[in-house]
């Protein structure tokens, strides 16, 4: 069953299908969302639509045509919102947004909703997917795989490995938590947004903004070095 998810029609026509083919609607995943990698100044706005109409509006519309179904049922949402939705990671600013907006968005519907249907909210940090390979939205709108690119947006973070991630988020769901954070050691960054947000913020600024006498950013000079990706990445992007 496929479809876009930033097309309501389509987004109407898969949870119709579903019906059809199960009967009934237990959980609704929202996992659409895709990033890009550049400064604001330097973006074409109009290119930066598709983020927004696939990060935030591809998790509304399901949800808005899930519910009488999940409500029937007593079901779950499950909401991919990314720590990008209260970290504020340079470059990606309007993904950051559209993430921002989505954890909000399931805040005030959880309030709605509660207790006819259950809301979890995970907020994931890098984790291996598409989008930690390489795959970004370029400034001219399309979607392409640069693992330079990556090299400098990702850069000397941890990556989780999917199935780790995975499994935390049905941990989750099958706990009835509200949220989900995974890995857990970014509940620091937490503290650090809260009590010391100078920190984090010349931290952010050093690594993504800043350049080595070379030009290059921060995040791409620390990823050449040596070893470096077999440290921090999973198999799969040490390529």
């Amino acid at each position: 069953m496929t479809g876009d998810v930033s097309k309501e029609g389509d987004c109407k026509n898969f949870i119709d299908e579903t019906i059809k083919v199960f009967g009934r609607l237990d959980h609704l995943v929202n996992n659409a969302g895709v990033a890009h990698s550049f400064l604001f100044e330097d973006a074409d706005l109009s290119s930066l639509h598709p983020v927004m109409d696939i990060t935030f509006w591809g998790n509304v519309y399901p949800t808005l045509y899930a519910l009488p179904h999940l409500r029937k049922t007593r079901g779950k949402i499950v909401v991919n919102a990314s720590v990008a939705a209260w970290l504020p990671i340079p470059r990606m600013s309007i993904y950051n947004a559209a993430k921002a907006g989505i954890l909000n968005f399931y805040e005030t519907l959880r309030l709605e909703v509660e207790p006819a249907v259950g809301i979890i909210t995970v907020t994931p940090g890098y984790v291996e997917s598409e989008m930690t390979k390489g795959k970004f939205m370029t400034r001219e709108g399309k979607l392409v795989l640069d693992e330079e690119t990556r090299d400098i947006q990702v850069g000397p973070w941890p990556v989780e490995f999917a199935e780790d991630c995975a499994k935390a988020m049905v941990l989750g769901a099958l706990k009835g938590k509200r949220h989900v954070q995974v890995p857990s050691w970014y509940n620091t960054f937490v503290l650090y947004r809260v009590f010391a947000p100078e920190v984090l913020d010349w931290v952010y600024r050093l690594l993504y903004v800043q350049k080595t006498s070379q030009g290059k950013p921060y995040t791409k000079a620390i990823m050449e070095v040596p070893g470096a990706k077999k440290g921090l990445y999973p198999p799969s992007m040490q390529g």
